[in-house]
């Protein structure tokens, strides 16, 4: 179900895109846009693992640096039928991970090392294999091409706003077009694009606790993890990029109220009460 619902949102993201950039720049506009979507996707697809990794120094460790992690690492790859992945640290004391690469081949997975030091040796399994699960069923590379549409989309609102205040378009481009949906959507298509790409990003995550679940071999390892990451996440800050707080497995960023309606993670109470219900037999 939720892979029928990521692709229902992604081709809507995609209608939308299309649709907002005939509205708001014509012909012109929209090749141009495309153009800088094909380029954003480009360097999306083959460099944003870098890019994250970099983004937040993270170092690699081997077998020797650190024998007890690799261990565990690889010994649930094997489970999930996947290959090693790369195994990074990240010197932040909020404990939390996240995986990158495009495809299984290419996996990495970061944590930071305030989550060696707060959960046990079963709830980090839960941790990993939440991460493998996301790697398995390349829930990275449909985040980035999600992010890069509504970004794009973005774009071509602010593309709009420049035409309308240095003189608009000509009269070939606006020819047959309505200046009043056009405006409408130039305010409402970014927003409406930010919550479909945040709805994709909360459907991954509930497939990935599920799926995580499965390959640790039980649903309370993560549930118990979430529990404290949650709380650790609300009281010791991360200087992490807004950007990238969709990739970690609970949000980087603290806040509540309107700006829990904004994150790219589901409830914490509902992911925590559905990996109980797993354990119970009922899902």
């Amino acid at each position: 179900m939720n892979s029928v619902k990521t692709i229902v949102l992604m081709v809507t993201l995609t209608l939308m895109f299309v649709l907002i950039g005939s509205l708001l720049g014509g012909q012109s506009g929209m090749t141009y846009a495309l153009i800088a979507a094909f380029a954003m996707n480009f360097i999306a697809y083959w460099f944003s693992d870098k890019i994250v990794l970099r983004m937040y120094s993270a170092r690699r460790v081997g077998e020797a640096e650190a024998p007890e992690l690799y261990s565990m690492v690889k010994r649930l790859a094997l489970h999930a039928m996947l290959p090693m992945p790369k195994v990074y640290i990240i010197d932040q004391d909020q404990p939390n991970a996240f995986a990158t690469g495009r495809n299984p081949q290419k996996g990495a997975i970061a944590l930071t090392t305030g989550i060696m030091k707060i959960l046990t040796r079963e709830e980090l399994e839960g941790v990993i294999a939440h991460e493998l699960s996301h790697i398995r069923h390349r829930d990275i590379l449909v985040g980035t091409v999600a992010a890069t549409i509504a970004g794009a989309i973005s774009y071509l609102a602010q593309m709009a706003q420049w035409a309308m205040i240095f003189g608009g378009r000509s009269h070939e481009e606006g020819k047959g077009s309505n200046p009043i949906a056009a405006f409408v959507m130039m305010i409402v298509g970014p927003i409406a694009a930010m919550m479909i790409q945040m709805a994709i990003s909360r459907s991954r995550e509930y497939g990935a606790d599920k799926g995580g679940a499965l390959i640790a071999g039980n649903p309370l390892y993560l549930a118990r993890a979430l529990k404290k990451l949650h709380m650790a996440s609300q009281k010791i800050p991360m200087e992490a990029n807004p950007a990238t707080s969709h990739m970690f497995i609970v949000n980087p960023l603290s806040g509540g109220g309107f700006v829990r309606l904004f994150s790219t993670h589901p409830p914490i109470e509902e992911r925590i009460s559905r990996l109980e219900a797993m354990a119970l037999g009922r899902r």
